[in-house]
């Protein structure tokens, strides 16, 4: 049975662990062939993993170190799928960063790095590309944004809001240019998700309860569940969605800040 994404070529940028894993993974149920993009030599072996598990998917699969926000790298990293795999057709732009620091200590240095990473490996992964994808006159650009581009989710992540703002922006001003090449251009805004990203934060009981107790669908997300939405946006269901920011987050940017015995009154 045809698959949604058959043949298609997929490059998930930060995709060896987490959301970027789960997104790799789905992609590649959905039939695409997926190069696995990582950053630091440390996390070269959970790329592997994740390698492995596509080529057992039966679909091919590549892993590719580069720093998204380095545009030499990014370039090279390019080259090397094209040759491996040939032309990318999806980009899952997932890589970023988060650390916490309130705003009176947050230091150019953090600033700055976390807009290299959340902002501009946005801004050089996908101009890199687009240029193929306009040849082509098609191609699917999905930028794996958070609540955070919506609302303030944490007094201690104003860069991180930041970051997460501009690249909805972003997303919106790629999606108006480069729609008429046939290139989709949406994102997707997860909550608070069970993984690896947000352990050290989860690891609290009471935060992970008041989590829970804040998203009206009371529980977390999943990783799998960004991946589903991913995988719809790069498919053909979703040729006429374009500059959209899909959140999946059980309705949390769309509830107040209130008790829920406040809504039963």
């Amino acid at each position: 049975m045809k698959k949604r994404l058959d043949g298609r070529i997929a490059l998930v940028t930060g995709g060896c662990r987490g959301i970027g894993e789960a997104i790799a993974i789905r992609l590649a149920e959905e039939g695409a062939h997926v190069a696995i993009n990582y950053f630091t030599d440390d996390l070269r072996h959970l790329a592997e993993h994740v390698q492995q598990n596509i080529q057992e998917l039966g679909c091919k699969s590549i892993i590719v170190q580069a720093d998204v926000g380095n545009r030499s790298q990014v370039i090279a990293m390019y080259e090397k799928i094209e040759q491996e795999l040939g032309a990318v057709d999806i980009l899952v732009n997932n890589a970023g960063i988060a650390p916490f620091e309130p705003f009176m200590k947050v230091t150019d240095e953090t600033w700055d790095r976390t807009f290299h990473t959340n902002v501009k490996g946005i801004f050089i992964c996908s101009q890199l590309a687009a240029k193929g994808m306009i040849e082509r006159t098609y191609g699917k650009i999905i930028n794996v944004l958070s609540t955070a581009s919506l609302m303030v989710t944490s007094p201690v992540i104003p860069h991180y809001l930041a970051s997460k703002a501009a690249g909805h922006m972003l997303t919106k001003g790629m999606a108006i240019e480069l729609g008429r090449y046939g290139i989709n251009v949406n994102a997707v805004g997860p909550s608070t998700t069970d993984t690896e990203f947000c352990k050290e934060y989860l690891a609290d009981p009471n935060i992970r309860a008041r989590e829970i107790e804040a998203n009206p669908m009371k529980r977390l997300g999943t990783a799998r569940q960004i991946g589903d939405a991913v995988v719809f946006l790069a498919s053909a269901e979703a040729a006429q969605v374009n500059g959209h920011l899909l959140m999946v987050d059980g309705g949390l940017t769309v509830k107040a800040a209130q008790p829920d015995d406040h809504m039963e009154r």
